[in-house]
């Protein structure tokens, strides 16, 4: 994007000023992505480079590997930029492998399921 100067307007709102750095991509259906931004349009479509999935159950966590991404400008909810000098997660959190991760991922899922359905049965018991 040779065309943006330093003078340029949009470039406070673009992703100009995070091109080569690594980022936390927070899509809408809750999905984090971490990856090196390498490309980007007027719509906030990006390209990640050596990206992958993180994803965390309790103090559970599991990098899954996606290698080059492509993302949709419409399913961003939020990026930023991660800071390489520091730790990404806190000491507390353990590595487990992506089967691992996932099993508890469902069974998370499963429990608050029921845990709505059971509300919805005890429903009938609220009299305000």
């Amino acid at each position: 994007m040779s065309w943006a100067g330093p003078e340029d307007i949009y470039l406070s709102t673009s992703l100009a000023n995070y091109l080569d750095k690594k980022l936390l991509v927070l899509l809408r259906d809750g999905q984090k992505l971490v990856g090196i931004l390498r490309s980007f349009d007027q719509f906030a479509n990006a390209v990640l480079e050596g990206a992958f999935n993180r994803v965390i159950v309790g103090d559970m966590y599991s990098d899954i590997p996606l290698g080059l991404y492509v993302i949709r400008g419409e399913n961003v909810v939020l990026i930023g930029e991660l800071d390489t000098d520091k730790e990404e997660l806190p000491p507390h959190m353990t590595c487990v492998s992506a089967d691992e991760i996932l099993q508890a991922q469902r069974a998370e899922r499963e429990a608050s399921e029921l845990k709505g359905t059971m509300k919805k049965r005890m429903d009938f018991l609220d009299m305000d």
